[in-house]
């Protein structure tokens, strides 16, 4: 009855919270859609403020400039005019130019050709022949003194640089004074004029984009985002843009929906446009936030409500759920005995016959422990129970603590999981033995019915131990720890024989050099610590690519797999040797050798070939290198 009414208030005030967030999601829409819009045009007036003050920055400047500019070509005219001999040298007109702090300064005669200048080069050039140059000639056709041209920063005629030439009239005779000056900061200024310029200082929002498109062509004159895009979308086009003074959604770039303001500036309309989904984003972050606030809300309604229903309906079962506590303690003496209904009657009924049962189950636990003989565990659950017995003992053998065990005794499921995933990958070789970790092995037998299932643990750690210690000691080399050579021709055969096609496989025969000298100068103690500093460096090797043994005495052998080529197998040997000269032993106190070692390989594209055969081949090689080079290694 309590899950029954808790279930209806819950589907009743779920229903309400719902309706409640559509109706605030469809008001919120607009309002954000306001402020959004809101926001851009803020954006877009800060942009043509901000245009408007380098316009008039820019203005200014170059007002003050021009001034400058024309009063050092009058002072340049002036010095030329009374000193004649500066204008027949050129490192004259150059410490001229220097004093002026002008980059070019040109004396033009009254054919229009620069009879003089700062730079030689421009000497003898023809005014008339250029259209940079050829508005400087109406200068000599005045009337007016005090003529003179400031001309705008453009590329000069003769090296194509951007310059900006300013000339005056001369008065003693006919001719042109001209100065040159490099428009670093007047194109400083214009560059902080352009659109590009404002929108790469403007910060943005995540996925708004700015873009200014021309009133009369539709063309894009600027984007935030640079010009690397194609802009044929509709949210780009000059009819739909017209659309968009007080907010519209136009089709974007990939069909994305774009929300765009519009605002028309001179000749252009400044844009600011943002994907629908930021908006939409926005909209669902709100909503959830909401939403868990009424969850909130509802869960602390639906407790209350819970909490007045089982105060006021199951008094009645208390005192079961004492009886079911002191079972679950142990107790298995307690009989339930509570009456005033039929249902409680029949509960009461139930829980009797389920402690009937667990201590039946129990006797029979205790019996299979008498009967072993041997320390063991065992474990007893039937279908459809939750609760399992399980001996003494039981968590050490499974690797567990006694509140895993106590957790699992309470769940018969999540114990049945645990033993499954145990048993999934027994021992190979070996009948009903698990691993627990990497210091305990046990023997699981376990027996199914349809009532349940029963099994016994024991420890057989000791024996799995020694078997492996028996294994290892009859494949590896006791010095050195690599393979015996029997061992490493089985697992190479099988490599072999697995070897994907495509793949090479090389096998590798190697013979210490001197070795004989060092057993007889420093002794067979120094001699075993080379081989084993040899041999470390071999174990060093990839796994994956190498297999390594001692054949006998100072010979050793590899198997190098796994490759795609012979050059990739003499690759890994080139690593192997670089490791090898690395490694230095320490022969005496005072005496530090490194390892020298020749070798021979035989490569293989055939997964069938006798291994026998190939390791034959790889040691006529390395009889070869001992004989011709030794250090080294050498192969077919």
């Amino acid at each position: 009855m309590q899950k029954t009414f808790i279930k209806y208030v819950l589907v009743i005030m779920t229903s309400a919270i719902l309706l409640i967030l559509v109706i605030n999601t469809v008001l919120n829409m607009h309002t954000m859609e306001a402020q959004q819009f809101k926001t851009f045009r803020t954006k877009i007036e800060q942009m043509v403020h901000t245009l408007e003050n380098n316009r008039t920055e820019l203005a200014l400047m170059n007002k003050n400039l021009d001034e400058d500019y024309l009063t050092r070509a009058r002072a340049a005219a002036y010095v030329v005019d009374q000193q004649e001999e500066v204008s027949m040298d050129v490192s004259k007109m150059k410490y001229l130019a220097q004093l002026l702090n002008v980059d070019e300064l040109h004396v033009i005669d009254e054919n229009g050709i620069i009879v003089s200048a700062s730079v030689s080069r421009y000497v003898g050039f023809d005014m008339s022949q250029h259209d940079q140059t050829r508005p400087f000639l109406a200068l000599l056709d005045s009337d007016d003194e005090d003529a003179y041209l400031i001309q705008e920063p453009q590329p000069n005629a003769a090296d194509n640089e951007i310059r900006q030439y300013v000339g005056v009239r001369r008065k003693k005779q006919k001719g042109v004074v001209q100065v040159g000056f490099e428009p670093k900061r007047q194109m400083e200024a214009q560059s902080r004029n352009t659109y590009d310029y404002i929108f790469s200082r403007f910060p943005t929002d995540i996925g708004e984009e700015f873009f200014v498109v021309d009133s009369e062509s539709g063309a894009v004159l600027g984007h935030s985002q640079g010009f690397d895009r194609a802009f044929d979308a509709d949210c780009y086009q000059l009819g739909s843009l017209e659309e968009c003074a007080k907010g519209a959604y136009k089709i974007g770039q990939d069909g994305r929906k774009m929300y765009v303001v519009s605002q028309e500036y001179e000749e252009a309309l400044i844009c600011a446009a943002l994907p629908a989904e930021v908006l939409f984003q926005r909209l669902l972050e709100d909503t959830l936030l909401k939403l868990v606030y009424m969850l909130f809300i509802e869960a602390a309604v639906i407790l209350l409500l819970n909490y007045l229903v089982r105060s006021k309906v199951i008094d009645g079962i208390h005192q079961i759920n004492e009886n079911l506590s002191a079972i679950t303690d142990g107790n298995f003496d307690t009989l339930v005995s509570v009456g005033g209904n039929r249902e409680f009657e029949e509960l009461s009924k139930g829980i009797n016959t389920m402690v009937t049962s667990i201590v039946s189950l129990s006797n029979r636990i205790s019996a299979i422990i008498e009967i072993s003989g041997i320390p063991l565990a065992a474990f007893e659950y039937e279908n459809g129970a939750n609760y399992v017995f399980v001996t003494l003992g039981a968590g050490e053998l499974l690797g567990i603590s006694n509140k895993e065990v106590a957790a699992y005794c309470k769940d018969a499921d999540a114990f049945d999981k645990y033993i499954r995933k145990i048993t999934h990958h027994p021992i190979e070789g070996e009948t009903d033995v698990y691993q627990i970790n990497d210091e305990k092995y046990v023997r699981i037998h376990m027996s199914e019915s349809l009532e349940g299932k029963l099994g016994v643990i024991t420890d057989v750690t000791a024996d799995i131990m020694e078997k492996k210690r028996m294994r290892y000691e009859n494949t590896h080399d006791p010095l050195t720890g690599l393979y015996k050579f029997q061992h490493f021709k089985y697992l190479a055969e099988r490599t072999l024989r697995a070897m994907p096609e495509g793949e090479v496989a090389a096998a590798v025969m190697l013979d210490l050099d001197y070795f004989k000298g060092i057993n007889d100068t420093y002794g067979h103690d120094i001699g075993d610590r080379y081989l084993q500093s040899f041999s470390a460096v071999m174990d060093s090797m990839p796994d994956e690519h190498f297999l390594t043994a001692r054949r006998s005495g100072d010979e050793f052998c590899m198997m190098v797999f796994g490759c795609q080529g012979r050059d990739e197998v003499e690759k890994y040997l080139d690593v192997f040797y670089d490791r090898l000269r690395e490694n230095q032993v320490s022969l005496s106190e005072t005496e530090c050798r490194a390892i020298s070692a020749s070798a021979g390989y035989a490569c293989t594209a055939d997964a069938n070939i006798d291994i026998s055969e190939l390791l034959r081949q790889a040691d006529e090689v390395l009889y070869a290198v001992k004989r011709d080079t030794k250090g080294t290694y050498g192969g077919v």
